[in-house]
């Protein structure tokens, strides 16, 4: 039998994938899409969870990155993440390694899609596969989180991303943080020559129409844009829980707060590995108060600073309080990291 049978096959299912593997339970994934999957985002992993693929066996081609650097038109303000180093890298590069890794490990990714799974004492039936364990892996708009009964109303501002890149040498090695009235722009170096730009904004607009809100980082990009813009959102996503029986959820389907502070795949490949840890050991049911405990800072601050983002009066304060506080910026800065 099948130990554990992951829906999704992006960062936070093969990761899932791959701890199992490394503790010995035989795991499959089941993904719609041949990959390797991109997805708008913004590119930037935290030193936390460069180390933690690192742990895992997976190396990811990209760029070394430094710190954050917050800009508005009149300030800005810097800190850096200390002794390691976070990673710039393409979305399609990170999931190509991982799906690499998974493989030499033995797991097998089949073409499919679950969202809906029959289970009972001893076992999860989904996708004409039976197994002890379901993973739900399966995005930020989870079916399997729905059919389950473990949506919850998101609440709060509804806020979404763009993404696209320019080929254009990178000018700096921390990810650039643009702060106006009507969201937040990020760019992240992702290569020698490509930049990516991710633009984060309550606002429904066209990226072009964004990007003229930012006059200064436009300037810069005189480079070609070089891929499609791609979109994701609403952000905010609340569960009721992470499990449901024999079925666990996690990555963003387990609820996911916003992008604003970058941690999306660090807390997605750190979870992963909480999660195959208690299946194997077979005490699921720590996993729900392990999971709060790591995701607790970045629920803390992120939720915060999406307040403050939401009201064009209070966003315009964020870098001139980092700029006067910079200790605290730093703290913050190393926190997440």
């Amino acid at each position: 039998m099948i130990d554990v049978l992951v829906a999704g096959g992006g960062p936070a299912g093969l990761a899932t994938a791959i701890h199992a593997a490394l503790l010995g339970m035989r795991a499959v994934v089941v993904e719609p899409r041949p990959g390797p999957v991109d997805k708008a985002c913004g590119e930037g992993i935290m030193p936390g969870g460069v180390a933690a693929l690192a742990a895992m066996g997976v190396t990811v081609p990209g760029r070394p990155l430094r710190g954050i650097h917050y800009l508005d038109e009149r300030h800005a303000a810097r800190a850096t993440f200390g002794r390691a180093a976070g990673l710039g890298a393409r979305r399609v590069a990170l999931h190509d390694a991982l799906a690499r890794r998974a493989a030499a490990l033995g797991v097998k990714t089949l073409t499919g899609r679950i969202s809906r799974a029959v289970q009972d004492r001893d076992g999860v039936e989904a996708a004409g596969l039976r197994a002890r364990w379901l993973v739900a892996a399966d995005g930020l708009h989870s079916p399997l989180r729905r059919s389950l009964g473990l949506d919850a109303p998101p609440g709060g501002v509804r806020r979404y991303g763009l993404r696209r890149h320019y080929r254009v040498a990178p000018w700096t090695d921390f990810v650039e943080v643009h702060w106006s009235g009507r969201g937040e722009a990020y760019v992240t170096p992702v290569g020698d020559d490509l930049v990516g730009v991710a633009i984060l904004s309550s606002v429904r607009r066209t990226y072009a129409e964004h990007l003229a809100g930012f006059g200064a980082l436009a300037e810069r990009l005189r480079g070609p844009a070089v891929t499609p813009v791609r979109g994701a959102g609403p952000f905010r996503q609340r569960a009721r829980a992470r499990r449901a029986g024999r079925v666990l959820l996690v990555g963003d389907a387990a609820g996911y707060v916003d992008a604003l502070t970058g941690e999306g795949v660090s807390l997605a490949v750190r979870s992963a590995e909480i999660l195959a840890r208690c299946l194997a050991e077979d005490r699921p049911e720590e996993y729900e108060p392990a999971w709060r405990r790591l995701s607790r800072t970045h629920r803390l601050l992120t939720g915060a600073l999406v307040q403050v983002a939401r009201r064009p009066g209070t966003a315009r304060l964020v870098v001139p309080a980092a700029r006067g506080l910079p200790g605290v910026f730093t703290s913050v800065v190393r926190l997440l990291a």
